[in-house]
């Protein structure tokens, strides 16, 4: 089977990965260097599991910015471009998913489209009706960032919004890659699949937002945190899972994630999603006020990734509290080795880490390492359990 998958980003690619263990693909992106990498036989993101699979040189797996060439016999295209969240619509910005439709349907008509693409409810449906094409599918992703590949081979779930045999066939093109088998699949509505990506992503938010709310009112009154935490998360009804303490919800799907299913409910009595977008803002003023109440003239911000194991930055937390530390005067400069530019939004990057740490009066760190637990005495950070 031919399949394309146009995007190489974390979605993107690691779904070609798993495809390309079993059938011919081709993956697609706009970007040259991407391209040239992934045809070296690396991996364009930082992923352990992907770049390791990559290595071994047995996929059929090929990278191209040629969407048309790609498309010739393509019995599956799976599109997983960007959708960035646009504030001036209030919705995301769908623009590249509907012109690769638009393309497939022109040249390849008869292949089945799949969206992994985080997408507004009830875009599937319009999409169709754009392009008169009936065979587009929305199944939605559930993988995090650093850890993509291994989620797709360990799948807590198949999700696919539609319930014909086209769907039947791709749920099970997925099932055939993954090393997990014993894996619940659900088909359903394309609207009630796009809900089901947009309501998970909230409730994750939501529980972030709760554990960073509970920390704040503990930092106000003098508490600990970590004892109330721990306190709270042995009821087995609430779990451990997603308890740390952060500068808030970040990362390329929450934010935006939240805001689309808010805006979703333009027209349904709500009062939690809004809370829960919200918070992430109130959270990084209060801790941005901790921060000044230090009196620093130099904030040092390490690392400006999310979590261990990843190399995106893209919405961090941690940027919000940079703005608001700016915005008072302080000089901001940046440790982050994923950075190839001199500068980040203004702010200096500093290459040597023995650098950086002299020259910062206070060190933020979004999560602890043993890179700075020499200066433990001068960082702020929530980090109360060493996870992500």
């Amino acid at each position: 089977m031919k399949i394309a998958v146009v995007g190489i980003g974390y979605v993107g690619l690691s779904n070609a990965a798993l495809l390309a263990q079993n059938h011919n693909v081709t993956a697609v992106d706009i970007s040259p260097e991407r391209v040239e990498i992934l045809n070296s036989g690396r991996s364009p993101i930082a992923d352990h599991e992907l770049e390791a699979l990559l290595a071994e040189g047995t996929l059929q797996l090929h990278a191209t910015t040629d969407l048309s060439a790609a498309l010739v016999g393509a019995d599956f295209v799976i599109v997983a471009t960007p959708t960035n969240y646009d504030p001036k619509t209030n919705h995301f910005d769908t623009g590249s998913v509907e012109a690769v439709a638009h393309a497939v349907t022109r040249e390849a008509p008869e292949a089945t489209i799949i969206i992994k693409s985080t997408i507004p409810v009830g875009f599937i449906e319009k999409l169709r009706a754009a392009t008169g094409n009936p065979h587009i599918l929305f199944s939605p992703e559930f993988l995090r960032e650093g850890r993509a590949l291994y989620d797709n081979f360990y799948p807590s779930r198949i999700v696919v919004g539609d319930t014909s045999e086209r769907a039947q066939r791709f749920a099970d093109l997925m099932l055939e890659g993954a090393r997990d088998k014993d894996v619940p699949i659900l088909f359903m509505s394309s609207s009630e699949a796009e809900a089901v990506k947009l309501f998970s992503n909230t409730y994750l938010a939501m529980r972030v937002a709760f554990f960073n709310e509970l920390d704040s009112y503990a930092i106000a009154n003098g508490m600990d945190t970590r004892s109330i935490i721990e306190g709270v998360c042995l009821d087995p009804r609430i779990g451990g899972q997603y308890n740390n303490p952060s500068f808030g919800y970040g990362g390329y799907c929450l934010p935006k994630d939240t805001k689309q299913l808010l805006a979703n409910y333009a027209h349904v009595p709500q009062n939690l999603i809004a809370a829960i977008v919200e918070a992430n803002r109130t959270r990084k003023d209060f801790l941005a006020e901790q921060i000044l109440l230090r009196g620093p003239k130099i904030a040092g911000i390490y690392r400006l990734v999310m979590k261990a194991g990843s190399d995106n930055y893209r919405q961090s937390s941690v940027q919000g509290i940079m703005k608001r530390l700016k915005a008072k005067g302080v000089d901001v400069i940046v440790y982050e080795p994923c950075l190839a530019e001199e500068s980040f939004f203004g702010s200096r990057v500093v290459r040597e880490l023995e650098a950086f740490k002299q020259e910062a009066d206070i060190i933020v760190a979004n999560r602890i390492t043993a890179d700075i637990a020499d200066v433990s005495d001068k960082t702020y950070s929530r980090d109360l359990f060493g996870a992500d």
